[in-house]
């Protein structure tokens, strides 16, 4: 009897092992992609892991891989976009049926992040909290309009309503850009 005890203990020992192992690759990996994605940008690691926490605070406040946003229907621990996780799920090679797993949500938001640093770059906007920020919650293309004091489309007139608290959605279409960039630059401060 005792030794049946020990092989148990044993078995769940290497079980246990293995666990941890993985959950210690599946960090070293995710931090070394973030720290790729931090060079990129040109901004210090440890800057860089602060701007995700940040966003992870703001999109699902206690960094759930599971929530789902009833109304827009962006889900997990950075609210992606069914629309952007299909994009990104093909562009990766992950199944769009797999694409709510949570190492995969991290792989999707490590290329959103990666395209939108790009983009940014590319329009000359400089990178920091408030615009990988921006870019991820408006796409790249609508923060830039953002940026650039572009026309409101409607649907990024709506957007920039629908991201800020219900006390400035009634914001005059004249000043809405304006507390937008407010709200949020201080929010992500």
């Amino acid at each position: 009897m005792l030794m049946v005890v020990g092989a148990k203990r044993t078995a769940f020992t290497r079980q246990l092992l293995v666990l941890l192992s993985l959950l210690f690759l599946g960090t070293t990996a995710a931090e070394a992609a973030y720290e790729r994605i931090a060079k990129h940008a040109g901004i210090n690691h440890q800057t860089f892991e602060n701007i995700v926490k940040k966003i992870v605070k703001v999109e699902s406040t206690t960094g759930s891989y599971h929530i789902e946003n009833k109304k827009s229907g962006a889900y997990g621990r950075y609210q992606i976009m069914p629309k952007t996780a299909r994009h990104y799920s093909q562009k990766l090679g992950i199944p769009y049926s797999q694409w709510k797993q949570p190492r995969n949500q991290d792989r999707i938001f490590q290329a959103i992040l990666k395209s939108n640093i790009q983009e940014l770059k590319k329009n000359g906007i400089k990178i920091n909290a408030f615009t990988i920020y921006g870019a991820h919650q408006q796409g790249a293309g609508g923060f830039n309009a953002i940026m650039k004091n572009k026309k409101l489309t409607r649907s990024l007139e709506r957007n920039l309503r629908y991201n800020l608290p219900k006390k400035l959605r009634k914001t005059h279409r004249s000043r809405l850009v304006t507390v937008w960039k407010e709200y949020w630059q201080e929010k992500l401060a």
